[in-house]
């Protein structure tokens, strides 16, 4: 018996919006070898030619490293605009180098015009000047005294960092370079570690080797990756052509590396998962002996058949595409509460969902969305009812799903549906409407009523600094259950959680366990196959929070923490997807018995 599966089979290798950053380490503090920067030409992204030395009268040079698909990049462009502003008026020259080979001048000048850049944005063939420089990443920003001597190399500031993003900087050191040099005096923090994308300086190549792109490297990203990794879809850049792949290899080898690719936390030694994300060790021995070979094409015609997808959505043709109501406006700055946009479908029967998918209007701020039902009979939407009455939802690293007709989630008739959207403004203001799709089953053949089932414990009060707080939940189940799924969710101190099935018999079972819990990856671990809890288990939650300074996403250590909305509070939470296992909704005296073909579902 199977259960709802991933809408695809490939896991996702998304280096999504925090997960392809590079990790980014506290300023040390350390002066570098002072270096002179040679003048140079390049043209900017109107085609126009441009000489370092036409700034010469200019005290300060302020050159940044961009990409233009790469997360961080995008998320510091508007910042990088009042920066400039702030130094207008004090002879500060800004510029832009884009040294990708990725990227063209007309993505460049997208960029800029997005952004509403008015600083010169210059391309640089080869990476030449980024050699020169010894840039290694985007952004990357560079701060030149008269002389053009390097004197800042490093980060712009700590705002957006490896999946945190704090409503403001707490360390500006791009800022303080400037005003240090302005002034005369020496900066205090020479380097610090860049956060963002390795530079794509690779080209494609025609080496030979017996692991090429068309023949080992492209089957594996067709199953793992292009499910995000394609127009139109959530992850920042396409990895669907060869070209793009070259210029992403370097990057993708770090993350694989790392670890934090794909994204998967369970611990192998518990549980059996059907949407099990890792790469098997050939898979990234694979992928390393293809780059250490030059990334080697191959031949064409030993390239997959192209994989297709339904447009726009990761599920089969939709019954039903929901959207909101109207555009949201996002505020540039600032915290905004959670939003909720409520409607009437007009459902006059029940309905059945089996497949559903929710797509963010606008990736760049909506941190997470929910599209939940409101009983009939209640205006309003309770705080638990995007948990127990949720159908669609999308967070980082959590798939569309899809699953057999005979297990369903029922909408009753005379229900309101609403979103909940949680957004997180990104520096520059903009508008958002996100959507839902679903997939209605057949009332005829539904078997089993699909629900959540929680463990949540509100009550805690997490002290200051400590490094590994323990938090305990439980749900018990009273009769014959079917497990399907389980989620845990905790905020930014989030560090452990695991499932524990107690069994009536007194044994014990670890259902999940996730070491190394990763808020920015809202995984629904799906097992392989169902699990079942026989009446009187009680499934005990454990989780573990670290409030100490050495948790880099922690956003202030030195507070009381408890319960809360906002990612600076906390959650303890772990959902599972369940049906009773001795229900049959179509037996004699089952509310689906009998139904006629005028029951045939859908919209």
């Amino acid at each position: 018996m199977k259960f709802f599966a991933p809408a695809t089979r490939s896991t996702m290798l998304a280096l999504c919006l925090w997960a392809i950053a590079a990790h980014a380490p506290a300023a040390d503090g350390t002066a570098a070898t002072p270096r002179q920067i040679n003048d140079f030409t390049l043209n900017d992204h109107a085609g126009a030619k441009r000489a370092l030395a036409e700034w010469s009268d200019k005290p300060v040079i302020v050159a940044v490293f961009l990409g233009t698909e790469c997360p961080l990049a995008k998320l510091y462009g508007q910042k990088l605009v009042e920066i400039e502003k702030q130094f207008a008026d004090r002879g500060v020259q800004f510029i832009g180098i884009n040294s990708n080979q990725q990227d063209t001048l007309q993505e460049l000048a997208g960029y800029g015009t997005k952004f509403g850049i008015t600083f010169p944005l210059l391309k640089d063939p080869g990476a030449k000047i980024a050699d020169q420089f010894g840039a290694t990443r985007t952004p990357e920003a560079f701060v030149l005294d008269r002389d053009r001597v390097i004197r800042y190399q490093g980060r712009i500031d700590d705002q957006y960092g490896v999946g945190s993003a704090r409503n403001a900087a707490t360390n500006t050191e791009l800022v303080n370079a400037i005003e240090a040099l302005l002034s005369d005096k020496p900066v205090a923090v020479a380097t610090t570690q860049p956060v963002g994308c390795l530079i794509g300086r690779r080209t494609p190549s025609t080496s030979s080797s017996d692991v090429t792109y068309a023949k080992d490297v492209a089957p594996v990203l067709q199953n793992r990756c292009i499910s995000c990794h394609r127009e139109g879809q959530i992850a920042p850049f396409a990895l669907t052509e060869y070209e793009d792949v070259v210029a992403w290899a370097d990057m993708c080898l770090e993350v694989i590396d790392d670890g934090r690719m794909p994204p998967w936390s369970a611990n192998p030694a518990h549980g059996e998962f059907a949407n099990d994300a890792r790469l098997a060790s050939a898979e990234k021995e694979l992928f390393r002996r293809w780059v250490a070979a030059g990334t080697p094409e191959g031949n064409r015609d030993d390239l997959p058949p192209a994989r297709q997808f339904v447009e726009g959505w990761q599920i089969p043709k939709p019954d039903a595409v929901y959207a909101m109501p109207e555009e949201f406006e996002v505020p540039a700055n600032g915290t905004v509460p959670y939003q909720y946009f409520i409607w009437d479908p007009g459902f006059t029967e029940d309905k059945w969902v089996y497949g559903a998918e929710a797509r963010p209007g606008n990736p760049e701020v909506v941190h997470h969305l929910i599209m939940f039902y409101i009983p009939p009979g209640q205006e309003k939407p309770r705080p638990e009812d995007p948990l127990f009455n949720a159908i669609a939802a999308f967070a980082p690293g959590m798939p569309a799903v899809i699953g057999p007709e005979e297990y369903a989630l029922r909408i009753p008739a005379g229900s309101k549906l609403a979103f909940q959207v949680h957004y997180t403004p990104n520096g520059r203001a903009t508008t958002d409407r996100s959507s839902a799709a679903v997939v209605f089953a057949d009332p005829r053949k539904v078997t089993k009523q699909v629900r959540v089932a929680a463990g949540l414990n509100f009550k805690f009060l997490i002290p200051p600094f400590h490094p590994n707080y323990p938090i305990e939940a439980e749900k018990k189940f009273k009769e014959d259950t079917y497990l399907y799924t389980m989620t845990p969710h905790m905020h930014y101190r989030g560090k452990a959680f695991r499932f524990t099935a107690h069994y009536p018999d007194g044994s014990e079972e670890i259902l999940l366990d996730v070491p190394r819990y990763d808020f920015n990856w809202q995984i629904i671990y799906l097992l392989k196959e169902p699990k079942l809890l026989p009446a009187g288990t009680v499934v005990k939650l454990h989780g573990h929070f670290d409030n100490s300074a050495n948790n880099p996403l922690n956003p202030d250590p030195a507070q009381f923490v408890r319960w809360g909305d906002q990612t600076w509070d906390e959650m303890m939470l772990g959902s599972m997807t369940v049906s009773a296992a001795n229900q049959d909704l179509r037996a004699a005296g089952g509310p689906l018995a009998g139904l006629s073909d005028d029951h045939a579902g859908g919209e």
